[in-house]
């Protein structure tokens, strides 16, 4: 209810914006996210500039707030209010509980001919601290607009980043990506994608102050909707990935059976879960989680289920199985390192899994 979204053009762009179905709704006092489209190449400092201006919105709060703070018309009742506000303005909760309080004494105020609660009045609807999401696919986050992604979360603002990776262009007609696997075939790939998927999670998490996860919501709901909450609750930039099953991926049985794709996907070492947050170093906590166990499926199985693989292995049986080796290899050194990561935290924290 008090959620902004910048919101990439793409597949989520069309099923988010089309009348009259869409995936948002609002709550029993008509409050619900506030959406807004932009192009994929410019998606991340679309909502930044949405951050940006909701700071410099509630920054005109304080100024005013403490104009009458300064003043001798306000009583002190009213004065407290205020102060609470400006010492919490960061803090959702409360400012959700400040906001129908200070409403009302901005009303009083008019009553009484203030001309800065007349102003006031304009800006409540900036009172209640917002959570800036900026969504997009992996053809936008790690490959055409990578670059104001890298951007924004260097800019240490409290912004939320969700990718849905479904690994190729989806709604421009499937096109490869960096996000695209070893061996995937795609419009630009015809013969299999041969170079490895970009680490955008990996680059991120060299950053050191960037809330990092990897989630898949068919193979873990709970660890998808904890990181999720971490996310939000994280001061500072935020970068979700979620695996996300396309119908360029021709899976056998079709998107009904997404959510076992994603369980699948996981328990094939295909896709790792895991979260990284910075908040934990800070308590003196390990700050990454591996969250997904060693892999027992079959990654070759899993991949071969699929048309974007198997449609290879049919055409040149030779290089499919060339490239789907690398793509196991790939898969197995990741797990490695994440592993490792892992071990090297809880080493430093005191604290081994």
């Amino acid at each position: 209810d008090r959620e902004m979204v910048a919101n990439a053009t793409g597949c989520s762009s069309i099923y988010s914006g089309s009348v009259p179905s869409t995936p948002y709704t609002t709550n029993e006092k008509g409050h619900g996210p506030a959406w807004a489209n932009s192009l994929f190449e410019d998606f991340c400092e679309f909502g930044l500039g949405m951050e940006l201006a909701n700071e410099k919105m509630r920054d005109r709060i304080v100024k005013l707030f403490n104009q009458i703070l300064a003043g001798e018309n306000a009583p002190a009742e009213a004065k407290e209010v205020l102060k609470a506000w400006i010492e919490n303005m960061y803090d959702a909760d409360k400012t959700k509980e400040l906001a129908p309080q200070i409403e009302a004494i901005i009303e009083q105020g008019i009553a009484a001919g203030c001309p800065v609660c007349k102003e006031l009045k304009g800006l409540t609807h900036f009172l209640v601290k917002r959570s800036q999401w900026i969504i997009g696919g992996d053809g936008a986050s790690y490959d055409i607009g990578y670059g104001g992604l890298d951007h924004v979360i260097a800019s240490g603002k409290n912004v939320n980043i969700l990718v849905f990776d479904t690994e190729v262009y989806s709604n421009t007609g499937g096109q490869a990506s960096k996000a695209t696997n070893v061996g995937a075939v795609a419009q630009f790939a015809a013969g299999g994608k041969d170079v490895k998927k970009k680490d955008l999670a990996g680059i991120a998490m060299n950053y050191g102050y960037v809330y990092v996860a990897q989630i898949a919501m068919g193979a873990d709901r709970n660890q998808c909707l904890k990181a999720i909450a971490e996310a939000e609750a994280y001061d500072g930039p935020s970068l979700i990935i979620a695996y996300a099953p396309c119908i360029n991926h021709g899976i056998k049985g079709g998107l009904t059976i997404a959510q076992q794709v994603e369980k699948e996907a996981v328990e094939a070492g295909y896709w790792h879960l895991f979260r990284f947050n910075p908040a934990l170093a800070d308590e003196g906590k390990s700050p990454f989680s591996l969250d997904s166990k060693a892999p027992t499926g079959d990654y070759k199985a899993f991949m071969m289920r699929e048309v974007r693989y198997n449609s290879l292995m049919r055409a040149n049986p030779e290089r499919a199985t060339v490239l789907f080796d690398k793509a196991v290899a790939n898969s197995k050194a990741k797990y490695d390192h994440l592993v490792e990561m892992q071990n090297m935290y809880a080493d430093e924290f005191g604290k081994k899994d």
